[in-house]
């Protein structure tokens, strides 16, 4: 018995993703950009119009073609790669309920591994690299007060990109102990302060958003939140800028993400002890935040400090001078 992978996929997405599990918007997104581009491969692959497509066109032998597809034709990482396979398989376990003849067929999907690779170096901008991107973001317009505004939180903050778009007016308390309001992974609602020089440009900042419609704390000319595309196009504008002032800065591929990570390291070379600073960037555990512990040789040495013996003078181990050592064994 073979039945359309249409009615299927509306139930999945309608009734059981927000229904059910209530699930976030960006899963929802992540689920559904998924399915646009394995639809659109099957399409392709069996020359039947995606609404035509049937549950058994959905195979391991497909799904792992597919997989493959996105990794070398498309050039997609292999992060993203196994984030397709982990929205097709929770939409398998889904239609298992639904079509037990075709539990086998379900089993082989969910027997299909994520690819393994090796975790990138977490990259941070120093101090400097930091002042000189906000330095680089001119104010003599709204967008660039905007983006000043935006990008000294995100670095002061280190919230999420996803979190930094949807942030309203209502997200900012800038009253007694200031502080902004966010909603990060998995739900969890999240409280960070603000510093004293991040309230006061926000102030300044508000006055002016008062102004203009929407509610969106970031907004653009409509009054509508940026996009997380729009924000990273007006990172790597005021980048390009900023890298003729510090040209360290040409050598770092740096993100939204990256300004998240650098919060990090200056919370840690400030010795915040790590579960502190797992609360503050919303992680569900400690062993996410431990990646950063391996970031900067800075804090390694430091550790290394804190464990010389007694009658060791401080400082970086440095060789005996080969003469001297030769003299002593005569």
């Amino acid at each position: 018995m073979t039945a359309l992978l249409a009615p299927i996929l509306q139930e999945f997405f309608t009734a059981h993703l927000v229904t059910q599990r209530a699930a976030s918007a960006a899963t929802i997104r992540a689920y559904r950009d998924t399915w646009k581009l394995f639809l659109a491969y099957l399409s392709d692959r069996e020359n039947v119009p995606a609404h035509k497509l049937e549950t058994t066109h959905v195979h391991a032998t497909e799904v792992i073609a597919f997989l493959d597809h996105l990794e070398n034709d498309r050039g997609n990482s292999v992060a993203t790669r196994n984030l397709r396979l982990a929205a097709i398989k929770a939409t398998m376990a889904f239609q298992a309920t639904k079509a037990p003849e075709l539990l086998d067929t379900i089993a082989r999907i969910h027997t299909i591994p994520v690819k393994k690779y090796p975790k990138p170096e977490v990259t941070f901008l120093t101090y400097g690299e930091t002042q000189a991107l906000l330095d680089a973001i001119t104010t003599d317009s709204w967008t660039g007060r905007r983006d000043r505004a935006m990008f000294t939180l995100a670095v002061q903050t280190g919230l999420r990109l996803s979190e930094i778009t949807e942030l309203s007016l209502a997200s900012v308390h800038l009253g007694a102990a200031p502080h902004v309001a966010c909603t990060g992974k998995g739900r969890k609602n999240r409280t960070t302060p603000l510093t004293s020089t991040t309230a006061s440009l926000l102030k300044v900042y508000f006055q002016e958003r008062s102004t203009r419609p929407g509610q969106a704390l970031f907004p653009n000319p409509h009054g509508f939140a940026l996009s997380a595309d729009a924000v990273q196009r007006r990172l790597s504008l005021h980048l390009v800028k900023a890298a003729s002032i510090c040209p360290n800065l040409a050598n770092k591929h740096v993100t939204v993400h990256t300004l998240r990570h650098t919060a990090v390291m200056r919370f840690l070379e400030a010795g915040i002890d790590a579960a502190v600073i797992a609360l503050w960037l919303g992680h569900e555990s400690q062993a996410t935040t431990g990646i950063y512990l391996h970031a900067d040789i800075a804090i390694k040495r430091k550790a290394l400090e804190r464990t010389r013996q007694p009658d060791t003078r401080a400082g970086e181990y440095q060789p005996a001078d080969p003469l001297l050592t030769w003299l002593k064994s005569l």
